[in-house]
């Protein structure tokens, strides 16, 4: 899609990669960002920018925030929680805030804006995660949420695609952000990585690899999926 003249929708807008999707959109021309946050509080101010509050798993916000914003042509589900722990010591409640974020939050946030997005001849962005291909031990309900989310987007682009929607999955590596603050793993800034999914969907990639570490196992994923899967477990031995 054309991001210049657009308006589109971020979720998990206040910090991180969300803060870099909307710098990206707007240096891009996009018209005007709705950006939801749970702290709307902390998205900087800007007259291009609408701030928006916005709990992904409060199914009542998202049908009120749909009756607000009409306008979009881009969604942009960036929201995201992780916890670190291996399957058999995960949290029970900590598992079930990944899943209902990730993967339940964003599905409400498809439904409730698939509507406008077909009305707008629209596109959606999943931000999802290498690790939705093939779980990272010592994030077992992570990359289970996200791989549940990875299943969703290829289960949706179909009919989404036939009723006008672009479907775009994101697949990024680790990033530097506060999630993986602390995390000593190759990292890509932010910036970069939100430039190179504004280029994605732009090229009309399905599939979006948006840093150097994410391009290479991408095409490893492509080529070969068990020497992809292998190279995750490694990290919890």
């Amino acid at each position: 899609m054309e991001i210049t003249g657009s308006t589109a929708l971020v979720t998990g807008a206040n910090r991180g990669l969300g803060r870099a999707l909307i710098d990206a959109l707007l240096e891009r021309g996009a018209e005007r960002v709705y950006a939801g946050a749970r702290d709307p509080g902390m998205v900087r101010p800007d007259e291009r920018i609408t701030p928006v509050a916005l709990d992904v798993t409060d199914r009542a916000a998202i049908a009120q925030l749909a009756t607000v914003a009409t306008d979009i042509d881009l969604l942009i589900n960036n929201a995201g929680a992780a916890a670190f722990a291996p399957a058999p010591d995960a949290d029970p409640d900590g598992l079930a805030r990944e899943f209902a974020v990730n993967f339940t939050g964003l599905y409400d946030m498809i439904r409730a804006f698939t509507p406008i997005l077909i009305q707008n001849k629209g596109t959606l962005v999943n931000v999802l995660s290498l690790l939705a291909y093939a779980p990272a031990p010592p994030m077992a309900g992570y990359s289970a949420s996200k791989a549940a989310a990875h299943s969703l987007t290829l289960a949706l682009r179909p009919a989404l695609t036939r009723a006008g929607i672009g479907v775009h999955g994101v697949y990024p590596g680790g990033i530097d952000t506060d999630m993986l603050a602390g995390v000593d793993a190759p990292k890509a800034a932010p910036r970069s990585v939100a430039a190179a999914i504004c280029d994605g969907i732009a090229a009309g990639d399905e599939d979006i690899y948006p840093d150097p570490s994410s391009a290479h196992m991408g095409e490893l994923w492509n080529r070969d999926p068990r020497a992809f899967t292998a190279a995750f477990a490694a990290m919890g031995s």
